[in-house]
């Protein structure tokens, strides 16, 4: 069942995404060479804690999980990309770090992940950032009323496209409100045209990912963490967007920040 969100509560999801937003940036900022994931978690865990939020994450247990998760943010290093379980691993020189994070505040959650690279940047590290960023703000583009769900689908598609990168399509975006994963699937390949018809009121977690040679994937021991299948680097953008009358509404994006 989809639920369309009325402006009040679209205003409400706001509050949540900047809270997000400020989180994601303050990781980023601390991500450096020589800082401990577990670190990072913690800090995360307390910044929550003191807003008086709820992670979306801790005990989360869907099908394809080993177990319920216990962390409050994925943190996916190098060909990881999806569902990093935080662990005793300390970033190193030029380390691509993802991280994700979906939070709940008085019943209504956001959910966002951005990727920065640690200490030296690569130039083709920089350039699938760069694209998942591109193909990120395409898709916020078209969710627009009177648009389809596949035109989204479509735009995240022709980026990767235009990059060279392939597109997994086990994993992509979805609906976002009073729960983390709400229907419906945003596929981060798709037909324009087809689909679901955008109306006001649809709350969306966009989010292309791409892996730098493969759109194949596999999963660590830990039952969580999702790798490139040939270990090529991989990188992760998403934002919560609302439908609304008029333009795309962020709601997990900073003031004056792009992208």
């Amino acid at each position: 069942m989809i639920e369309l969100k009325s402006p009040a509560e679209i205003q409400r999801m706001q509050v949540t995404g900047r809270f997000v937003a400020e989180v994601l940036a303050e990781v980023g900022r601390l991500a450096d060479v020589g800082v401990n994931l577990l670190d990072l978690e913690h800090h995360v865990r307390g910044m929550i804690k003191r807003r008086g939020a709820e992670s979306c994450y801790w005990d989360y247990a869907p099908s394809f999980g080993k177990g319920p998760f216990r962390n409050v943010i994925c943190l996916s290093v190098n060909d990881a990309v999806l569902h990093g379980l935080p662990h005793d691993y300390t970033l190193r020189d030029g380390d691509i770090l993802s991280a994700d994070l979906a939070v709940s505040i008085d019943g209504w959650v956001a959910d966002s992940a951005r990727t920065v690279i640690v200490g030296t940047p690569a130039e083709e590290d920089l350039r699938i950032i760069r694209a998942t960023e591109e193909a990120l703000a395409a898709a916020i583009e078209k969710a627009r009323p009177g648009n389809r769900l596949g035109d989204l689908s479509a735009a995240i598609g022709a980026v990767a496209q235009d990059y060279g990168y392939p597109v997994n399509t086990e994993f992509g975006g979805h609906g976002v409100g009073r729960t983390m994963h709400e229907e419906p699937h945003v596929s981060n390949q798709g037909r324009a045209g087809r689909g679901l018809v955008l109306r006001p009121g649809l709350t969306l977690a966009l989010e292309p990912w791409f892996a730098r040679t493969t759109d194949r994937i596999v999963y660590d021991p830990d039952g969580w963490t999702i790798r490139s299948a040939d270990g090529s680097r991989t990188a992760h953008s998403e934002h919560t967007v609302a439908v609304t009358e008029d333009a795309p509404l962020v709601l997990t994006r900073l003031p004056d920040s792009h992208p």
